[in-house]
């Protein structure tokens, strides 16, 4: 497969692809002062949701052993919008890290967050051909699994993540493909997608800034590290390699925010080539006055 295919999506000079790396640089723990505001542990095998204000910076983090994180978002006020994990592996990557940013849907298609910080950055590809953080695939879900070997479970991280959300007024409609967070993925030689052990050990983390007031949710996959084949002729409980995941929110000086404003949905305001019908007002009037 040849390496110097230039990508289909290019940031123009000044364009909102065209990141601000100093920026970005400048918000992280070794430049900025910042104070922690809240702080979160997702059980293992479970889901949680948690709020963010826009110009927050909040760390999703190993804090005991390898573990792999399924990862939604929404804007707070409206789920409408929502992280499109799709157009963001096209405007980024397939694995994303530091600069790239988590793009919402249509008609909204402004950047959601950015991340700023990634302790695994320098994992790169492997000699598999697996890298971190993917938009490849998506959450597990019960209902492929019932597929796949006939049986009902109900703890997959879709399900983890319609149990989060509940309190906060969303359904399971509101689940959406993912960011797997600390998953090492890729394509193999028929193009299929595998997954293997994470590499993430305690201490490790994915560190982003709010760009909007966000809702958030994270499932602790029920697969813990992916170290265990969840399906196959192979396949056994991964229960011993599950853990908890944490979540830090760190409020940040002013100064540093200075000149930043969060971005506006998308300016384009068409109508889909679709024409205004002509009004005859003076037949109308005619009408009325006849």
């Amino acid at each position: 497969m040849p390496s110097n295919v230039p990508a289909a999506y290019q940031a123009s000079r000044g364009s909102i692809l065209d990141v601000d790396k100093a920026f970005y640089d400048s918000l992280t723990e070794a430049h900025a002062p910042r104070q922690l505001v809240a702080q979160h542990t997702v059980p293992l095998r479970d889901g949680l949701a948690w709020s963010v204000p826009a110009g927050h910076v909040f760390r999703i983090k190993i804090i005991e052993g390898s573990q792999v994180g399924d990862f939604n978002m929404w804007n707070l006020h409206n789920p409408r919008e929502r992280m499109w994990a799709s157009r963001t592996r096209q405007l980024q990557r397939a694995h994303v890290s530091t600069y790239d940013r988590l793009w919402s849907t249509l008609p909204y298609l402004r950047p959601m967050a950015t991340i700023i910080d990634d302790t695994l950055a320098d994992y790169g590809m492997d000699e598999q051909g697996g890298r971190v953080h993917d938009l490849l695939g998506t959450r597990c879900d019960p209902y492929v699994n019932r597929l796949l070997t006939g049986e009902d479970f109900d703890f997959h991280c879709h399900s983890n993540l319609v149990r989060a959300v509940e309190p906060w007024g969303l359904t399971e409609l509101d689940v959406h493909d993912v960011l797997n967070i600390f998953q090492c993925t890729g394509l193999n030689d028929d193009d299929r997608y595998f997954m293997k052990a994470s590499p993430a050990r305690e201490g490790d983390y994915l560190e982003f800034f709010a760009e909007i007031d966000l809702l958030c949710a994270l499932s602790c996959c029920p697969g813990g590290d992916l170290s265990v084949d969840l399906w196959g002729p192979d396949a056994s409980d991964p229960l011993a390699t599950c853990h908890p995941l944490g979540v830090e929110v760190f409020a940040l000086e002013e100064d540093r925010l200075a000149g930043w404003q969060p971005p506006e949905p998308a300016p384009y305001r068409g109508r889909h080539g679709r024409q205004a019908p002509s009004v005859d007002w003076a037949g109308i009037k005619r009408q009325r006055c006849g």
